[in-house]
């Protein structure tokens, strides 16, 4: 029986959807510290990822703490996640109008939030139609 349990839960990377949408905020986090110490940034647009990364950690623990509302709170961390690769598509703005690459650090940070936002994105997705085919 604990066996069928385990093997209805969605699984990325070997870990479940919750553990890695922790994971991603804590990577979106130190992403925006690390990237504001190292371009030595004080402009408070550098921390975006932070910023975005704090809600996903939040909202993460959250649905692993109350599995009654996981659902709620998933939705939520998807809906951060949207955020997440909508800011990244703005690199396509700076590429367009030819100034990709002239604030470095920062176009490096929008590249990094559309490629794995997009990633993260997917994965969630992925999980709600395995959760809603594997409904009982």
């Amino acid at each position: 029986m604990e066996n069928e349990v385990l093997n209805k839960e969605f699984k990325v990377l070997n870990t479940t959807i919750e553990k890695l949408s922790l994971y991603y905020g804590f990577f979106l986090i130190a992403w925006g510290i690390i990237v504001s110490f190292v371009s030595g940034s004080s402009s408070a647009t550098s921390y975006i990822p932070s910023f975005l990364g704090f809600p996903l950690v939040i909202f993460s623990y959250l649905a692993m703490k109350f599995s009654s509302k996981k659902k709620l709170f998933m939705h939520i961390v998807v809906i951060f996640g949207l955020i997440i690769f909508l800011g990244g598509l703005d690199f396509i703005r700076t590429l367009v109008n030819g100034y990709a690459f002239e604030n470095l650090w920062a176009d490096i940070s929008k590249i990094m939030m559309l490629l794995t936002g997009l990633y993260f994105l997917i994965q969630c997705i992925r999980s709600f139609v395995f959760a809603r085919k594997n409904r009982e």
